[in-house]
């Protein structure tokens, strides 16, 4: 039994550092800054998230308990990742941060050029 956990746990740990490097690639390549907003926070969390889940199945494992804080780290992490992106992407909307050709929508184009017009 406690082998095919490892191999789960192996699982996990290769797949995080996979998710860790599409975050990582995904801020290089991508062509502004709210679309490379999205890389860390979605791909670089679910990374990290598999980490943490596969720690806590070999402490487990290994008859030490639940790691307490590695749960922690979990909750803190998924709690403060989506509010950071949030505040960050509304601080770059309001420093009027130009969009990439093409990754904007119409009607979200049309909320900006709204807000950008001089008030008369």
């Amino acid at each position: 039994m406690s082998f095919w956990l490892e191999v789960f746990a192996s699982f996990l740990l290769v797949m995080g550092g996979l998710f860790i490097l599409i975050g990582a690639l995904g801020m290089v390549k991508l062509p502004d800054f709210y679309t490379r907003l999205h890389a860390p926070t979605k791909a670089t969390t679910l990374g990290i998230g598999c980490i943490l889940v596969a720690s806590v199945m070999l402490h487990a494992l290994r008859g030490e308990g639940l790691s307490i804080q590695e749960l922690v780290i979990s909750l803190f992490l998924f709690i403060t990742a989506p509010v950071s992106a949030y505040m960050v992407a509304k601080a770059a909307l309001q420093r009027r941060t130009p969009f990439q050709e093409g990754t904007i929508n119409e009607s979200l184009k049309k909320d900006i050029l709204v807000r950008r017009a001089p008030k008369s």
